[in-house]
């Protein structure tokens, strides 16, 4: 069993109630992924980085790709990184861009710039956004040949996202794709590719909303996808997930 999750966003007390969730399937779970946004402009997420290093007892060492935020502050920090500040500042306003300059100090910055983009696993691929980069934005709404351009991008048959911040589940089916070139000499021949039915799931969003949580569960021996929704606080149970902002 797999716990994939994404949009932690420095959201401390959003991570603790999913671990605490997390640590009822220990005996089951064997990996924790977090599709990148585990950093934002909040300033517990240094505090949250350091928890996220260490691990905790029980569960397995959470692998971390980078997201959006992750790319922001490498930007702010001048350690590359694709962000745009000031379409930061127009997007989220400047006192948002400060708080997340103080929150991420240069040494975790640094450590940020030492994630992978995305990890494949067996025949899948996850990552924040695409292989495209981190601020591709797949969601119920994509159409179904870009769902199926970043499926055969990644070489993969299933695709796991976070960059949405949705929990979805959409199927490719099987179909057939016919590509040509156009060269000085003239069209070339027609080339026909088949693909098998194909997979893209959104895992949901663990810190944008204080009190909720979402995140998924997969199951690699059965092929089986699990939507875990959670509200946490004063008074914790299940709820339902809430739509995010794109």
């Amino acid at each position: 069993m797999w716990a994939i999750l994404s949009g932690v966003e420095g959201n401390l007390t959003a991570y603790q109630a999913v671990l605490a969730d997390l640590k009822r399937l220990h005996s089951r779970l064997k990996a924790v992924y977090i599709l990148g946004d585990l950093v934002g402009p909040r300033p517990e997420s240094e505090a949250l980085v350091e928890l996220v290093r260490a691990g905790t007892a029980g569960l397995p060492q959470a692998a971390v790709c980078l997201g959006w935020w992750e790319e922001h502050c490498l930007s702010l920090h001048g350690l590359g990184g694709n962000g745009d500040p000031e379409a930061l500042i127009r997007q989220h306003g400047a006192d948002t861009v400060q708080t997340l300059w103080k929150s991420v100090p240069l040494a975790t910055a640094q450590w940020l710039r030492s994630l992978d983009l995305g990890f494949y696993e067996r025949d899948c691929m996850l990552i924040h956004g695409s292989t495209l980069g981190v601020h591709d934005c797949l969601h119920p709404e994509t159409p179904a040949f870009e769902l199926l351009d970043r499926l055969v991008r990644a070489d993969a048959h299933r695709l796991f996202c976070g960059r949405s911040g949705l929990i979805f589940e959409l199927v490719v089916e099987s179909a057939r794709v016919a590509t040509t070139i156009t060269t000085l000499d003239g069209p070339q021949p027609v080339t026909t590719l088949d693909f098998v039915p194909r997979q893209v799931v959104g895992v949901g969003n663990v810190g944008r909303l204080d009190g909720q949580a979402s995140y998924i569960l997969y199951d690699p021996s059965t092929d089986r996808v699990e939507f875990k929704s959670l509200t946490y606080g004063t008074s914790r149970g299940c709820g339902r997930p809430g739509k995010s902002d794109l």
